[in-house]
Order: structure tokens, then sequence, then C-alpha cells
């Protein structure tokens, strides 16, 4: 898999997701590998972020960990097919 990065590990894409607090929400925590730079966390956090009742994502790049806030219980395949969609492998429930 080739790199989006610059050789200093930056990238130009810059994104903020705001946190929405739901009385039904669920937060689950995913492991997934691959992710290296801004532009890997902007295209999970986009392709999650598309799919129905997923309220928020948040993508901890160093981490290797994306927090997925939907209304009820997560769609365990369809997040894990988001995440191969944008080029990355979710490799479970963290």
């Amino acid at each position: 898999m080739g790199s989006c990065c610059t050789p200093d590990n930056s990238c130009s894409t810059t994104e903020t997701t705001a946190a929405v607090a739901v009385a039904d929400s669920t937060v689950t925590v995913y492991a997934v590998s691959g992710m290296t730079c801004g532009h890997c966390k902007s295209a999970i956090t986009k392709s999650v972020g598309d799919l129905d009742g997923v309220l928020s994502v948040d993508v901890d790049v160093a981490g290797g960990l994306v927090t997925v806030t939907t209304g009820g219980e997560p769609d365990d395949a369809a997040i894990t097919a988001a995440v191969d969609d944008a080029g990355y492998e979710l490799t479970g429930r963290a």
C-alpha cells in the first residue's frame, strides 16, 4: 500500500468532527491496521461516517484505533467493509 504522506509524515488533509451525544447511542472501538497519517484519518472518517446509523467517528492513527458512535448496535460487517473500502484493515474490536 502506498503512503499518502510527505517524507516528514505530514499531510495536507485536515478534518474536524464534532461529537454528538445521543441517549440511545453505542460507542465501539475497533482496531485498524495500516493507518499512518492525517489522510488515513480523513479517509476512514468519511467512509465509516457515511454509513447509516453512524453518529460520529474518532480515529486515533498512532494507536491504530477507530471509535465509532452509532444510534443503537453497530453493524460490524458494514463498518468492516467501509474500513476495507478506504484501504485499511479492521482487525476486530479493541
